[in-house]
Order: C-alpha cells, then structure tokens, then sequence
C-alpha cells in the first residue's frame, strides 16, 4: 500500500525539524500513542491504541529513524503487530521551504496483514490519511505553543 500526505505548516524547516524529532511531541501527537520509549540512537518501541474504523485494537512495535539530513529529511521504517494485523512500513519525510513556509511531504510504502489487508488498499488508504492529518496538525499546535 502507497500513501502520500502533504501538509504546510507556517514555518521554515530549521524550525519544524527539532519539533517533528522531539520524543515528547511524538508521545503526545501520534494519534493513539500509549507509550514511546527511546531504546538507542533514532530507535524507539512503542504502543499505539487505535479505534478508526476496521483498525481497532493496540500496536506494538519499532520506529527507527534512518538516513537523516537536516533539516530536509530523513526515513521513518516502522514494524508493528496487534489484533488487527501487522504492519512493515518505511516512510520518506521531507522539508521544503517555499515562501517562508514548510512544505512536509510524507511517501510512505506499507505492507500490512490480517483485517488490516482484508479491507482492502483504499479503505486502509483513507485511515492513513486521516491519522497522518491528525499527527501533522498536532504538531502544528506543538510549534505554535513553542512559539507563544
């Protein structure tokens, strides 16, 4: 499964890069996040509880951070497992300043198993999307009270 997002955020990337990179924003933000722990350099378990749509039920897994190069990009790989099935994913995060702003694209590249496969591509396309858009406007906020 391929998932894009886009989000831009008023901001320039010098900024965004050590918010998007915080352990604790990531705690508070990642929809459903229950724990995030950080285990070695740009490596983290964790555990999400989620409840959109068919995907119900808690994750555990690994986030590693790889290839970094602020503050443009980096490499998300994620591996998780739960109720609703597994998942293996490696995302690409990048920054782009256009007119003062932040243009974030996320590409993301998933495999995933049991109901999480069963209800198809564009179901599971669309709770992506949602949770990715929830993830990127927290951080939004989280840049706007480091601001205030």
């Amino acid at each position: 499964m391929r998932v894009e997002y886009r989000y831009t955020y008023e901001t320039t990337p010098e900024e965004l890069w050590p918010i998007l990179n915080d352990p604790d924003v990531l705690k508070r933000r990642l929809p459903g996040c229950k724990r995030l722990e950080e285990v070695g350099e740009g490596k983290y378990t964790s555990e999400l509880g989620l409840d959109v749509g068919p995907v119900k039920g808690t994750f555990t897994g690994e986030v590693e951070v790889l290839d970094p190069d602020p503050p443009k990009e980096y490499k998300l790989h994620l591996k998780g497992s739960g109720k609703p099935g597994e998942i293996d994913a490696v995302a690409q995060i990048r920054l782009e300043e256009q007119e003062g702003k932040t243009v974030l694209t996320c590409s993301a590249d998933a495999h995933v198993t049991g109901i999480m496969a069963s209800v198809g591509q564009r179901i599971m396309g669309g709770v992506a999307k949602l949770l990715l858009g929830q993830f990127f406007k927290g951080v939004e906020q989280e840049m706007k009270r480091a601001k205030s």
